[in-house]
């Protein structure tokens, strides 16, 4: 019998474990644990509204304090975990103290990655991943203020969109030779990068950066070709790193992420993961993936929560992801990777149009910027696999 579930994080992924967990009725104990002061709250706004200030702190909360409350739900906040014992069947917290379980859930997320250039310690220099992160950041931005991002992937272009729209003068460094390169066709790419030109934006494509220099704060950013950009403020956005250390010091499965199956069960079965830190096997692409999605992380947490009250759950989504800059709102389903087809849908000149993927005919992913139809009708034609006519798929009513 579960009668005690300690979750390890206190992310976005946690919060809809205890959620779910609530819902199902477990009647048992949740231990939730955390590193930072805050509540489960959700983190995609924090590049978009948050940082803008458009939404204060608590709006970002994934349910108000008052669902914790209850001698059903133990809060241990501001709290690091430094090992699971698996033989007995606890957790070791900072202090020494040992917290026991029935069933652990790893929902330890990821940290950002960082550049490993001279000059990254100085002040002004700034990542994005949590609330003190941004609000570190919010007070150094003002109208006028140079601002460097390192990085065009989601968080860099967002960074980028909402303080060139605060009247920052921005530039964006990135190694690749186009934006969102990771994630998008070309044809996205290009059409971004004109976007965010149209609106003031320097694009530094295929530059690396070599080093920050300042005296104390920084003021500018050295790149390959051995240029400075003059800088006031710094917004690095490299990538994250997925946080399995206790899952790999416990001798856990770990492979680019904690290895789960598709109920969200670590080689251990007394122990489950959730959200960025996991890989997990997707029967639509017939492969493993680690995925950095809010909507992964909270499929996975209903998923494991369920199977932890009995309910047999096994997980199998099309992915899906989102990135707000300017009006534009980029609507992602599926993955592309691999493609041997695009068919453009819409027209990009009226900003509202797709590009859809396919692979041996076959719809394997769907690029919607403000296109939303395209969007929702899209996943459920990539779940069924479905072979579609080029001709039809290009034209947009």
């Amino acid at each position: 019998m579960t009668d005690k579930i300690v979750i390890a994080g206190a992310g976005h992924a946690a919060g809809q474990v205890v959620a779910t967990l609530r819902q199902q009725k477990f009647a048992g104990r949740i231990v939730l644990v955390g590193e930072e002061p805050w509540l489960p709250y959700q983190r995609p706004p924090l590049s978009k509204k948050f940082l803008a200030g458009d939404m204060p702190a608590e709006r970002l909360l994934f349910k108000p304090p008052s669902f914790y409350e209850g001698p059903g739900i133990d809060l241990r906040l501001e709290t690091r975990i430094t090992a699971i014992n698996r033989d007995d069947r606890t957790i070791t917290l900072e202090e020494n103290d040992q917290i026991s379980y029935d069933k652990l859930v790893l929902a330890p997320g990821a940290r950002v990655r960082e550049l490993p250039v001279d000059g990254v310690n100085l002040n002004g220099v700034h990542y994005v991943r949590n609330i003190a992160d941004v609000e570190r950041l919010r007070e150094s931005l003002a109208p006028g203020k140079r601002l460097v991002v390192i990085g065009a992937g989601y968080i860099g272009l967002e960074v980028a969109a909402v303080t060139r729209q605060a009247g920052l003068d921005v530039t964006v460094v990135e190694m690749a030779d186009r934006v969102m390169s990771r994630v998008v066709s070309a044809e996205i790419s290009d059409f971004y990068q004109i976007e965010h030109a149209n609106q003031g934006v320097r694009l530094c494509l295929d530059t690396g950066v070599t080093a920050l220099h300042g005296n104390k704060r920084v003021k500018s950013v050295e790149v390959s070709d051995g240029k400075q950009i003059p800088a006031d403020c710094v917004v690095i956005g490299v990538g994250i790193v997925p946080n399995t250390e206790l899952a790999s010091d416990a001798d856990l499965d770990v492979d680019d992420g904690i290895v789960v199956d598709d109920r969200c069960q670590t080689s251990d079965p007394h122990i489950f993961a959730v959200g960025d830190c996991t890989r997990h096997p997707n029967g639509i692409y017939g492969r493993s993936l680690r995925l950095e999605s809010v909507h992964n992380a909270l499929e996975q947490a209903k998923t494991a929560a369920n199977n932890l009250c009995g309910k047999e759950t096994h997980y199998s989504q099309v992915p899906w992801f989102w990135s707000d800059q300017y009006d534009l709102k980029l609507q992602i389903a599926g993955l592309s990777q691999g493609y041997d087809d695009v068919v453009i849908r819409g027209n990009p000149a009226m900003k509202s149009f797709s590009c859809v993927y396919l692979k041996d005919g076959r719809l394997i992913a769907v690029d919607a910027v403000n296109a939303p139809k395209d969007f929702i009708h899209s996943k459920s034609l990539i779940a069924d696999r479905c072979v579609v006519d080029t001709k039809r798929l290009a034209i947009k009513q």
